[in-house]
């Protein structure tokens, strides 16, 4: 929570009566209606399910809206200035300037071709606030105050280079540069592990905190919005269900849907345990595998029975995709072996026979990347129906709509381009293919962690239903300990490529607990408004730095008061309020 509050009589951001159309025939209303303030120093939470219009109105804040979107009613006030009816010349001087923006993925906000340095101080030599010396001075402060490693070399970095939430910061890190009034931040964790959201969470509260900086913060995760926000502004179908503090919100809803975001939040549906000893279908001994000559899993051994989900889980980097790409055939072992129904399973697609390819198939975390975009819906499933299956073409087109029905889509989807479908659609459209082959096995690689919890249930309960009708197995790639409790029978824990704990979902993750377990289990968000502040107290030194944000994080104070001040740009002195 910010420690400052808004003083000034005119809010820093006053949104009316807010109405986003898309243009077509008929018209389409993203956002209806929409109104609230914000103050310097505060933060507001915009919740709600995808397609909600979160994110539409935070680019209308920023004075941008995708093409075939038009803003026909009510109006955006910041400074007291319409951004509406402001000319392109001057919005331009205010966005990057005084409106910054930290975007879901920063591996897609950066571009690979320049330095990361280069593209963080970009805005600020852009808009003539500093020299290119002093822009990189403050570039490599911010990377010091946000703990990034050796932040000299990190400045002649490129994106690739550098690990996904360290790549993060960086980006809240060019957000500061150019010292703005106001920072959307549209889902900054939402693909991120529990450890490293930590540490990026506690970089915004206290980017907050310290520097006065009003934000508004976009996400479908209520346990992550309400550890930031002041107030928090529900959404759905882009209307305004309830609009009020982050209390009230969390201990007094007026809305059911609300509450429904509440209870998924908690993830109040857990799987019953079950102690049936099926047969084993997938055996994983002894396996080592590396990316040019980079060690990422070593000696890997687990086991997957039939018709039973085991949840692999673990931070970003801990190896859990590259063992999924491992089982599929994407990547070839270095050394260990791969049995499936007790017959050793060839390590390369290349090598591997058609039965293989459809015994085994894989759900994509991103729908969106996973879809051909400019294929039909029932072309993209009849394609999969083509190649592993001996179906006429009449029985092809039926068994298209026999899937749809099966993940709960109506048959009128299968004329449709990817684009036109919600995200949770589009992912089952993505389970529908996988069962296109009846396959044994089915590698989901986090198929949920980029849908809003309402979505993700609904997922998760088709999942299950379909392992009880099918007898499929899963082995689930997940870095939500939510998840994990809602899908899982058994589940591994991985830490720099091995397996540091495994057995039951009862028995890894109930006491005692080996550190890191313990650490995975502490940094999932809890439904309080004051869980980031009391995690961040109880965590000593050594747990910060493995946390990857550094001891930085806990002494913002002391670096801010001990040359911070003096050594900024005196362009920039009103970024840094006085205490």
């Amino acid at each position: 929570m910010t420690e400052l509050s808004g003083t000034a009589l005119t809010p820093l951001l006053r949104v009316e009566d807010l109405r986003i159309v898309a243009r077509g025939t008929p018209e389409r209303v993203l956002v209806d209606d929409i109104s609230f303030t914000l103050d310097s120093g505060q933060v507001l939470g915009l919740i709600g399910e995808s397609g909600a219009g979160k994110s539409t109105i935070g680019q209308a804040i920023l004075g941008h809206l995708r093409q075939g979107m038009a803003l026909t009613g009510g109006r955006i006030l910041f400074d007291d200035k319409d951004l509406a009816c402001l000319p392109q010349p001057q919005l331009r001087r205010i966005r990057g300037k005084r409106i910054a923006h930290v975007a879901q993925s920063a591996g897609g906000a950066f571009n690979p071709a320049l330095t990361i340095g280069a593209q963080v101080v970009e805005a600020a030599r852009l808009h003539g606030q500093m020299d290119a010396m002093a822009a990189r001075e403050r570039a490599l402060e911010l990377f010091r105050l946000f703990s990034l490693p050796e932040p000299e070399k990190f400045y002649l970095r490129y994106p690739h280079q550098v690990s996904g939430g360290q790549l993060q910061r960086a980006m809240i890190a060019m957000a500061l540069c150019s010292a703005p009034d106001l920072i959307v931040f549209d889902e900054p964790t939402t693909a991120l592990d529990v450890i490293t959201q930590l540490g990026i969470l506690q970089t915004i509260a206290g980017v907050i905190r310290r520097f006065g900086v009003a934000a508004i913060y976009i996400s479908h995760d209520l346990a992550v919005v309400a550890q930031l926000a002041d107030h928090i502004l529900v959404l759905r179908h882009g209307r305004q269900v309830e609009y009020g503090t982050t209390r009230q919100i969390l201990h007094a809803p007026a809305a059911r849907y609300t509450n429904d975001l509440l209870d998924a939040g908690r993830g109040a549906h857990r799987r019953p345990a079950t102690r049936i000893e099926n047969p084993q279908l997938l055996s994983i001994r002894s396996l080592s595998a590396s990316y040019h000559h980079q060690p990422v899993l070593d000696g890997i051994s687990l086991s997957l029975l039939k018709g039973r989900t085991l949840a692999l889980i673990g931070e970003s980097g801990s190896g859990k995709s590259t063992l999924g790409k491992v089982v599929c055939g994407l990547l070839a072992a270095k050394s260990g072996s791969i049995t499936l129904d007790g017959r050793a399973l060839p390590p390369t697609l290349g090598e591997r026979s058609r039965e293989h390819l459809q015994r085994i198939q894989m759900i994509h975390q991103t729908p969106d990347s996973a879809l051909n975009p400019k294929l039909l819906i029932g072309d993209q499933l009849n394609r999969a129906l083509q190649k592993f299956t001996d179906l006429s073409r009449e029985q092809r087109r039926r068994r298209v709509l026999e899937l749809l029905g099966q993940v709960g889509l109506s048959a009128i989807v299968a004329q449709r381009l990817p684009h036109t479908l919600s995200g949770g659609q589009k992912q089952r459209v993505c389970v529908a293919r996988a069962l296109a082959a009846k396959p044994d096995l089915i590698v989901c690689d986090e198929p949920t962690s980029a849908l809003d919890p309402l979505v993700a249930r609904e997922i998760l309960a088709l999942l299950r239903q379909l392992q009880e009708d099918t007898g499929v197995s899963y082995l689930f790639i997940t870095h939500d300990l939510h998840v994990v409790e809602e899908i899982a029978d058994d589940v591994a824990v991985l830490c720099h490529g091995r397996i540091v704990r495994q057995g039951s979902v009862d028995e890894a993750l109930n006491p005692p607990l080996d550190a890191y377990t313990q650490r995975l289990i502490e940094a999932v968000p809890q439904m309080r408004e004051d869980w980031l502040a009391k995690i961040s107290i109880s965590l000593d030194r050594q747990q910060v730095i493995a946390l990857g944000t550094g001891s930085d994080t806990l002494s913002w104070g002391s670096e801010i008061q001990s040359g911070w001040r003096e050594r900024r740009p005196e362009s920039l002195t009103t970024f840094f309020p006085e205490s």
